[in-house]
């Protein structure tokens, strides 16, 4: 303790002396007030000491205070400047007004002062969207990563305070990215194909070809660092981290491109599908989404990889279309069991795809039928009749059995009952379909569809029948009927109308045809199916033609082979006229695939995609939030016209950097 306080303590107890002195002089003066006057001559001269004693104090006091300050200053500035965290306060007009040493050393300089803050730190968020206030400034403190000369910080940015806090990560971020390469990606390979690849081959012929592919897949393996565990003779177990996957999904999984061409030889070469799934900590959950992954790749038709990393999902691949399948086992097993679930039902419900097709049309008359032979009742869900389904409704309205079958979504949402059965037909999506809330309500849900798989899926679904191989759902549901009763009789409207099916799909058996879609027309003649009708229901319209030719004329040609048609703002054009558009593009000479834009009648812009099989169209209107088919596929965008044609035209220019437009 400094002299000055104990002489300060010691000053307290003369006041009390002082004060009582004071008290004895007064009694004195009473008594005999010569020797009192004395007295308090003294007692003045000990008061006038004390006084000086007390300043004196003050002034010491004030010495000591201002000296403990400038230390604690000196001290504050050096300890501030020295930490080894970097601080900045910056004005209203965002200069910088003070930073300490760290800061100057982060950037090499002696000091920052003046310097424009948004320059140094240009991902720093000041404004953000407000309903009542566009430009509201965040009240809350923020934090984010900043990374310099290989060195990486971590900002914590105070807007109120106008304070930046910098602290150096490198360490802990160098650790986490090791972290992250280092985490385990599981893996599924599968010979999709091998049986139909392998056909009329002896077991030693087999044999061989396995062991070729066993080699090559082996042999990539290697390349990329991973483990690998064959299976069976057609799967293997992929075992790998992330820092492999990364480098598998830059090289776009080229295996998939050399098993193809070393089996080209063969009468159907063949093919891989692999599913990958990385992100989950659990080893029992990236399984399950390996398989998952697989089964989606499986969906889509093979020949492709399906990458499943947290919320993300990518596919690779997929430029061939998917191999028929030789063997009805699946079919067959397919019509029993649906079979099974429309007995155990008190109705059943079948909707197709919004603004539905023939393809959708003829599939549900299909299955309402096999309901009917079982005494079931059943229903088709339709909303609206449109140009594309009009002269077959009108056939359908002069059948009074089956007029009655047809019910709005509403009615449906009021009949529907817990033990109902919903059937989708032509589609997989339920946000595609004619009323999404019937799949909600459904306790039981069947899927039967030929698109590829998308990333959207009714995955509650209690029996699916997705075959990309088909031409269309009316060939799916052709061959159900088959094997769904041995006494199957079907009239020559509801053979009609499965035939008008598959002919608008295959266009008019040009395209995806296979021995099996064949045999499905043939069954459907045998039964009535009137051709000519099917022909006078998809006649042309001549104002139609005028139309698709007027919109034909304004169509340009990218990257070589690729015709794309936009029309005009403000024009409207229905979607069936889109398609057909697309379509009729196709047979120009040169063109392999065909885009076509346009604003629809419900004010969203459609576009169609086409191609001959060169190209995956289905690829390209993902990309933009769509989906569908290798050859046939469509997106809806909430944009201008001019935006739409934009993006399109940059998702085509990125997939031919990335791995080329045609196979």
């Amino acid at each position: 303790m400094p002299k000055f306080l104990l002489k300060r303590w010691h000053g307290y107890q003369t006041v009390w002396a002082f004060a009582l002195l004071l008290i004895l002089d007064a009694f004195l003066v009473a008594y005999n007030w010569p020797l009192g006057l004395v007295c308090l001559v003294l007692v003045a001269i000990l008061g006038f000491v004390m006084v000086k004693a007390e300043l004196d104090f003050r002034r010491e006091l004030n010495q000591y205070i201002g000296g403990l300050n400038l230390r604690i200053k000196r001290v504050e500035g050096e300890v501030v400047s020295s930490l080894p965290l970097g601080i900045v306060l910056y004005s209203e007009d965002r200069s910088i007004e003070w930073n300490n040493r760290f800061v100057s050393r982060m950037f090499g300089e002696k000091t920052l002062i003046g310097n424009d803050l948004m320059t140094l730190f240009p991902q720093l968020p000041f404004k953000v969207k407000d309903k009542k206030d566009h430009h509201k400034e965040h009240h809350q403190d923020i934090q984010f990563e900043y990374r310099m000369n290989e060195q990486v910080y971590d900002l914590r940015h105070f807007p109120e305070e106008r304070l930046i806090y910098i602290y150096e990560s490198t360490e802990l971020a160098t650790l986490r990215d090791k972290y992250e390469k280092e985490k385990i990606a599981l893996g599924i390979i599968m010979l999709d194909n091998l049986d139909e690849a392998s056909q009329g081959m002896d077991d030693q012929q087999r044999t061989a070809l396995t062991a070729r592919a066993a080699s090559e897949i082996t042999s990539w393996a290697k390349d990329f660092n991973i483990y690998l565990r064959r299976l069976s003779s057609e799967r293997y177990l992929m075992i790998l981290n992330h820092n492999s996957l990364q480098d598998l999904e830059m090289s776009r999984f080229v295996i998939l491109d050399d098993i193809r061409e070393m089996t080209a030889d063969l009468k159907v070469p063949m093919t891989l599908s692999i599913g990958l799934a990385y992100g989950s900590d659990s080893i029992r959950e990236l399984g399950e989404l390996a398989q998952s992954s697989l089964d989606m790749a499986l969906g889509r038709g093979g020949d492709q990889a399906a990458v499943k990393a947290g919320q993300r999902l990518s596919f690779y691949g997929g430029k061939t279309n998917a191999v028929e399948k030789r063997t009805r086992v699946r079919a067959r097993v397919i019509a029993h069991a649906l079979r099974d679930l429309m007995q155990e039902s008190d109705q059943v419900f079948i909707m197709g795809h919004k603004i539905p097709d023939m393809d959708a049309i003829g599939a549900s008359i299909g299955i309402w039928k096999a309901a009917n032979l079982y005494h079931v009742e059943s229903y088709i869900v339709l909303d609206a009749s449109n140009p594309s389904i009009e002269r077959l409704m009108e056939q359908v309205y002069k059948d009074d059995r089956m007029c009655a079958s047809f019910i709005t979504p509403e009615e449906a949402q009021q009949m529907m009952t817990e033990h109902s059965l919903l059937v989708v037909v032509d589609t997989h999506k339920a946000s595609m379909t004619i009323e999404p809330k019937l799949v909600q309500a459904a306790s039981r849900v069947v899927v039967v569809d030929h698109h590829r798989r998308g990333e959207e899926f009714i995955n509650d679904a209690v029996l699916i029948y997705l075959e990309p191989y088909a031409s269309s759902a009316a060939e799916l549901v052709t061959e159900l009927l088959q094997y769904i009763h041995d006494k199957l009789q079907l009239t020559p409207l509801e053979a009609t109308a499965l035939l008008a099916g598959i002919t608008v799909d295959t266009k008019h058996f040009a395209m995806h045809t296979g021995s099996r879609t064949f045999e499905a027309a043939g069954y459907l003649r045998r039964n009535g199916a009137d051709s000519i009708l099917v022909q006078r229901l998809l006649k042309e319209d001549l104002q139609e033609y005028i139309a698709k030719a007027e919109i034909i004329k304004h169509a340009k040609m990218i990257h070589g082979h690729i015709a794309v048609a936009v029309t005009e703002e403000g024009q409207i054009i229905p979607q069936l006229l889109i398609a057909q558009v697309a379509d009729s593009l196709l047979n120009m000479t040169d063109v392999v695939a065909s885009f076509v834009v346009s604003e629809r009648p419900d004010g969203v812009i459609g576009i169609s995609a086409r191609s001959l099989g060169k190209m995956n169209v289905q690829v390209v209107m993902e990309r933009l939030g769509g989906g569908g088919h290798l050859t046939n596929a469509a997106v809806q965008l909430d944009m201008p016209i001019g935006e739409a044609e934009a993006r399109l035209l940059e998702v085509l220019a990125e997939i031919e950097k990335e791995e080329g437009l045609f196979e």
